[in-house]
């Protein structure tokens, strides 16, 4: 994904430890352009699938200690995300700022609701059967949207109402996460301020 011209809610971030090089380039008004490589290939899918359904562009770049496991590169793709959005969010005007959907996926049907408050809080109620879904580990799922609400200061609730295909249900989580950031973010210019204290926490 190119870094030139800018949308106006624009960041480009990148966190680089000894485990783990990440870069995000975000432009949370854009909508069709998406280029993602973590080295996790089912992660890459369901990141495609978040960005396509936000309907936001973004170019996620990691390389991470794979040979050992994949949750320092999902924990940290979801920190540099999350410090993204909240950059990104800083040049926004007033936002719906809530937002909420069922997302089915087959045999999966799971509830995603957001505040996108500048407070940070995940509840994350998934039962998954397996342990890994590719070169994902299931476990990892709850740590990126843990790590993500932390960075971008979202609250964030997570249900599975049905599924037994876990595939499916990681799907229809990341679908519906998208779906409630693109719904939680969009303007609002009628209103004054996202909040009754006249402005959103930070």
């Amino acid at each position: 994904m190119s870094k030139g011209a800018s949308g106006v809610r624009y960041a480009e971030v990148s966190r680089e430890t000894k485990e783990t090089k990440v870069t995000v380039v975000l432009d949370l008004d854009g909508g069709s352009r998406r280029d993602i490589e973590t080295g996790i290939g089912f992660f890459d899918h369901m990141l495609d699938q978040l960005a396509f359904h936000g309907e936001f562009n973004v170019g996620i770049q990691a390389e991470g200690d794979l040979i050992i496991d994949d949750h320092h590169t999902v924990e940290d793709v979801g920190l540099t995300l999350g410090t993204a959005f909240r950059r990104a969010m800083e040049a926004s005007p007033q936002i719906a700022r809530y937002a909420s959907n069922h997302t089915p996926m087959d045999d999966a049907l799971v509830l995603v609701a957001l505040d996108f408050s500048g407070r940070a809080f995940l509840d994350f109620d998934v039962i998954f059967e397996r342990e890994s879904i590719g070169a994902m580990s299931t476990e990892c799922v709850r740590e990126f949207f843990r790590a993500f609400c932390t960075q971008a200061g979202m609250n964030l609730h997570i249900r599975k109402l049905a599924g037994h295909n876990d595939h499916h249900v990681c799907e229809a989580i990341f679908k519906g996460v998208g779906r409630a950031l693109n719904d939680a973010t969009a303007s609002k210019e009628n209103r004054s301020s996202s909040s009754t204290k006249g402005r959103v926490k930070n």
